[in-house]
């Protein structure tokens, strides 16, 4: 995280949210301002706070209670992933490090990776590192088991991978969505120096990255529809789902699933074939 401490985080996000809302959107009069958005004052009054509350919120100098901060999401407008964002980033104590295991993925994740011979899927953990994947994930992104461990983040794949710009239809779209998903990462651990400086790596290399970063988006990204052109079987369409571990609630599996008679239902089908001709690996048990 750029910012010094969750609070802080927290009044950078609620300044950019305020920032965004037109008058219109809340009610007020549509009159010409200097900055586009919400004033402090009408947020304040909105949410039935003192202006000075809100402008010390904005600051990082207090930590709201669920009242203040339900009272916020609905006068923001925030969604349900910005709403838990919020939650997160006021309910941290930043004064309390927290060490974090390197994650291994579980082995019933493991096993079911193995089963799955026609559906790309990986098991992606916090920083949307990769933890393990199969073989049609392998021969329909990239060969994970080329990328050094501490390298293998799927956003970073995303913006330091030229190939991935041209195997997404629509490589911007799911650019914008990896950072807002790190984000969500960036907010539930503060402390993560990994995570910090993957941020601090790609905000250097990446002028994308780093205004996307800027613009506070979040999202958890669970569920949607991705096409990918493929150098070896031409165009998929695939759904793509999360299921969360159970014993590990953050280690998600990520399955790529197309609708059965469909050109890219068997599109797979040659893609696992040709996966098998040319040795393309699964990652290790």
């Amino acid at each position: 995280m750029t910012s010094n401490s969750p609070l802080k985080e927290l009044g950078e996000f609620l300044k950019t949210r305020r920032g965004e809302l037109s008058p219109r959107t809340v009610g007020l009069p549509d009159t010409p301002r200097r900055v586009p958005g919400l004033r402090r004052e009408e947020v304040a009054r909105l949410a039935s706070i003192s202006t000075d509350y809100y402008i010390r919120l904005e600051q990082g100098r207090l930590q709201p209670s669920g009242t203040v901060l339900q009272a916020l999401v609905r006068v923001l407008h925030l969604s349900d992933d910005q709403r838990d964002y919020v939650f997160e980033l006021a309910g941290r104590d930043a004064t309390r490090p927290r060490r974090r295991s390197i994650q291994k993925v579980q082995p019933q994740l493991r096993r079911l990776l193995d089963d799955v011979n026609f559906t790309p899927a990986i098991v992606m953990g916090r920083r949307l590192d990769v933890l393990a994947w199969n073989t049609l994930a392998a021969a329909m992104v990239t060969d994970f088991s080329q990328i050094p461990d501490k390298h293998r983040s799927y956003v970073r794949i995303l913006f330091t991978d030229p190939a991935m710009r041209t195997l997404y239809d629509n490589w911007e779209a799911v650019a914008r969505l990896s950072v807002a998903m790190l984000r969500m990462d960036a907010a539930k651990y503060p402390q993560d120096q990994h995570l910090a400086s993957l941020v601090g790596e790609l905000s250097v290399r990446d002028e994308d990255f780093r205004t996307w970063w800027s613009s506070h988006h979040v999202t958890a990204g669970s569920v949607g529809t991705k096409t990918l052109h493929h150098p070896v079987v031409g165009d998929l369409t695939l759904d793509w789902d999360t299921l969360t571990a159970g014993t590990d609630p953050d280690q998600h599996l990520i399955v790529w699933t197309a609708e059965p008679g469909t050109p890219t239902h068997d599109r797979l089908r040659v893609l696992a074939s040709w996966a098998a001709s040319t040795n393309v690996n699964a990652s290790a048990t």
